[in-house]
Parts: C-alpha cells; structure tokens; sequence
C-alpha cells in the first residue's frame, strides 16, 4: 500500500524545505495542489524542492509546466479530467506520464482505464475541510472487479485509522490536514504514519 502526501492549498512557511525532508524520510509520492495560486508560486515551490524528487511529484495544476521539470506525474480533478478528451489521455499515457484523478463514485472505476490510480473520499471526515463529512457506512469494502486504477483513501486519513484503509480494501491512503494543520509537527506526523503503515 501506498502513503501520499497533498500539499498544503495555501502557502505555508518553509515549505518546500519541508517537503524536502518529508522525502529524505521516505516519502513516495506528494500531489501539488495549489487551486487558488498562479503559476509563478507553483514554480517557487517546485524550484525549492531538490531536483532528485522532481519523479516523485504530481501536479494538479499547470501541467504545461511538468516538462520543465521532467515531472511525468499529472493529477486531473474530477471537473477537469470530464473536460479533458479521452484521446489527450491517451496521448500523454503514451508519452510515459502517470496520471491520477479523484472520483466520489466507485462505479466509475472500469471506465478509468488510462489513469494509475485514483483518489475516493471522504472516507473519514475531514481535518483539513470542516463539515466535509464521510458518509460510508462503517462496514464499507471497496468492491474492485479489478486491480487498476488502483484506489486511494482521502479524508480524515490519520494514524489511529490506517488499519480501517486496509480492511476497507484500499490500495493507500493520501494525507493533507494530518501533516500541514501543524506544519512544525508535519516531519513527526509522517513518520508516525509511516511506522504504522504496516502493510
């Protein structure tokens, strides 16, 4: 299973060189989402981050900037990816880009063919969206007919329920509000998330 870090939407103090020490940790994978920041703040942060990382980025936003950076990660919202043809899908899973999305329905998932994974949530309330509720039951299994895309957690996602994720039948979990509600606690939260990532 995999752990995902979500940037911060805002700006946050010192945070691209915490992001450089949240992957000097043992992070895998972190999602630049910045949907109220232009472009230059965006290339601020990419700029600060070592070049070393770069594969292990995906941008939410801007994505005519990722081959500056030789970033082959691409996230598509839900608004977008319904906007986007399936043939320039199809062009950039060509072109070796590894492209993720979010959906709020599982019986999408068939239909999703040219994405890596994607995010599903909110699987627990949120910590970072006051009032953006779960609303699965508490005996909810992710029925997958098949292993891709693979399915992502998001949502309330901390320490105490990693285990849930994986009885629910996840493939990970991404976090946001657990590493950036306290930025000066987010090297202890990961790490405390990935000491008990026992799967």
């Amino acid at each position: 299973m995999e752990l995902i870090v979500i940037s911060n939407p805002v700006a946050v103090a010192d945070e691209s060189m915490i992001i450089n020490h949240l992957f000097q940790s043992g992070l895998k994978y972190l999602h630049i989402r910045k949907p109220d920041s232009d472009v230059k703040t965006v290339r601020d942060l990419v700029n600060g981050i070592a070049p070393l990382f770069y594969d292990r980025i995906s941008l939410h936003q801007f994505h005519k900037i990722a081959p500056d950076y030789g970033i082959t990660r691409l996230h598509y919202t839900e608004q977008t990816r319904k906007e986007t043809s399936g043939r320039k899908i199809q062009v950039q899973t060509d072109q070796g880009y590894k492209l993720s999305t979010s959906i709020h329905d599982t019986t999408l998932l068939p239909s999703l063919t040219g994405f890596d994974y994607v995010f599903y949530g909110p699987v627990f309330n949120s910590l970072s969206k006051p009032g953006y509720q779960s609303r699965l039951p508490a005996d909810f299994k992710l029925n997958k007919a098949n292993t891709n895309p693979r399915v992502i957690a998001l949502g309330g996602v901390e320490k105490s329920n990693l285990v849930k994720i994986k009885a629910m039948n996840f493939d990970g979990a991404a976090v946001l509000g657990t590493i950036w509600n306290e930025p000066e606690k987010s090297l202890t939260r990961f790490l405390e998330l990935n000491k008990n990532y026992l799967f």
